[in-house]
């Protein structure tokens, strides 16, 4: 059994679910998106792999253990409507339906000053954190509302970007806070058609995308500093927790962070 499996397997299942539910988990080759669809297979969902790189998910899907619910590894882009399109259908032909979307693919883009800041690499930011995450949102959407029962749950994956930048990081923290809007109005407009919209801004997973925080990154005050990580698991799990409600109940925002991490207070 592998390392983090052993950790997920302490999580308790909810009486009354069963292993028919499904989710699609972007993002799934790496970081959090590995982790949490880690979770919910070993958990017992049926979960949809998908991102970019093949080869990363088939990776994501070799770590399951014996017994986790199936999984399917499609490989799309969430910032092309088509390839978003096609991921949902693939989910629904093979699972039957959609009950989840952890909507978790997302990109940093260059750390420089906003003067300094392509504009392409504006974009590039912006087509996959905010419109790749509205596309997949509405595909989600879309299958909750017509699929029988109704309904299903959306949990977006913000940041602590969501509400404070780091320095050198317009482009993510502008589509981190766009993100928040995003889940805001899905929550509001999903709940005529039990359509639960949530997020977790996380902060300092150790993840590929964290790595030079354990080398040392710029801070507010101009000086270069190391920062404390958590074990991806851990946000993991309360990925699972939200998931696993019934969607009579959301979490709305959850913030789940590395406890010494400069972020509460003046660090």
């Amino acid at each position: 059994m592998t390392d983090i499996n052993k950790r997920l397997n302490e999580v308790p299942r909810e009486a009354g679910h069963g292993s028919a539910r499904s989710a699609v988990v972007t993002g799934a080759g790496s970081g959090i998106g590995r982790a949490v669809a880690l979770a919910l297979a070993t958990a017992g969902w049926t979960v949809t792999l998908a991102g970019r790189r093949a080869q990363a998910l088939e990776d994501t899907a070799s770590l399951l253990d014996p017994g986790a619910g199936p999984v399917a590894v499609v490989p799309a882009d969430v910032t092309d409507a088509a390839s978003v399109h096609a991921l949902f259908a693939s989910a629904r032909d093979q699972f039957g339906r959609v009950d989840l979307l952890f909507n978790n693919a997302g990109t940093f883009g260059p750390a420089v000053p906003p003067d300094e800041l392509d504009p392409a690499d504006w974009a590039a930011v912006v087509d996959v954190n905010l419109t790749g995450a509205f596309l997949c949102a509405q595909a989600a959407f879309q299958a909750m509302k017509e699929q029988m029962p109704q309904g299903g749950r959306i949990i977006n994956n913000g940041s602590i970007s969501a509400h404070s930048p780091r320095p050198h990081s317009v482009a993510y923290t502008a589509t981190k806070h766009a993100v928040t809007g995003l889940t805001k109005s899905l929550s509001l407009d999903g709940r005529p058609y039990r359509i639960a919209c949530g997020q977790i801004d996380v902060g300092n997973a150790a993840t590929e995308l964290t790595a030079r925080m354990r080398t040392g990154i710029l801070q507010a005050d101009g000086t270069t500093a190391v920062e404390p990580v958590m074990d991806a698991a851990d946000v993991a799990r309360t990925v699972l927790h939200m998931a696993e409600l019934p969607l009579e109940a959301n979490v709305q925002f959850a913030t789940v962070l590395a406890t010494g991490m400069p972020y509460i207070g003046r660090g």
